[in-house]
């Protein structure tokens, strides 16, 4: 019994010893940066929609349409990887609901998108006219873009590591301790919604006015930093 509790004794003692240590004091700080540039691409979603007596007339008539809006696009400078059909689409014309008679097809309609991708902007304002011009009934909106984002996207970056140092050495300052090295990153980026500017119209009054503005590029990185006492 006297070796047992003597054991048990030194077990106690040991035990404290081989205790893990505190974790180190850190400080986590989220950082964001933005830089604005000038987009250098455009992709438009454009495409026609007719209508038939039969389903075989409104898709006819749609080919045929949409054939030649292609033709003035291919004139108008744009390649054929620059076209892509994103949308097709054939449905029956329902009537007869407001009336409360029992609904019919009164004809078809045909639909056919395409994604257009502009790479000389200065020539957008044309394409969009050119396309309308041969017969593009709907247009469902531009997006503005970069053919190489790789440079903006590491400047927003670099922002970004910047604007989490500065907070984390406000807020360390303010405490009364100091910032040791930096323990974790991590980091994620994305584009910013368009900012409008001005265009001058009159350079392109055959066409339709479009304005490109600016793409911001956002970085945001969380930094874990050690505290230093």
């Amino acid at each position: 019994m006297r070796v047992l509790n003597a054991l048990l004794l030194s077990a106690a003692f040991v035990l404290p010893i081989a205790a893990p240590a505190l974790a180190e004091n850190v400080i986590t700080v989220t950082g964001e940066g933005t830089v604005q540039v000038t987009p250098d691409m455009a992709t438009i979603s454009l495409g026609v929609t007719t209508d038939g007596s039969s389903a075989a007339e409104a898709m006819a008539a749609n080919s045929k349409a949409l054939q030649a809006v292609i033709d003035r696009l291919k004139s108008a400078g744009i390649e054929d990887r620059d076209l892509q059909t994103s949308n097709l689409s054939l449905n029956p014309n329902w009537v007869g609901y407001d009336a409360g008679q029992t609904p019919k097809i009164a004809g078809y309609v045909a639909s056919n998108m395409l994604s257009v991708r502009v790479r000389a902007l200065d020539t957008l304002g044309t394409v969009l006219d050119a396309s309308i011009t041969d017969g593009a009934n709907t247009l469902n909106g531009i997006t503005f873009d970069l053919a190489a984002p790789r440079p903006a996207q590491d400047e927003a970056r670099k922002a970004a590591v910047a604007d989490a140092k500065a907070r984390a050495e406000l807020l360390t300052t303010a405490a009364g301790v100091k910032l040791g090295k930096i323990e974790t990153i991590a980091e994620s980026a994305g584009y910013g919604a368009p900012m409008p500017m001005f265009r001058d119209e009159s350079k392109a009054a055959s066409a339709v006015p479009v304005a490109s503005g600016q793409i911001g590029m956002t970085a945001s990185v969380t930094i874990t930093y050690a505290i230093v006492e």
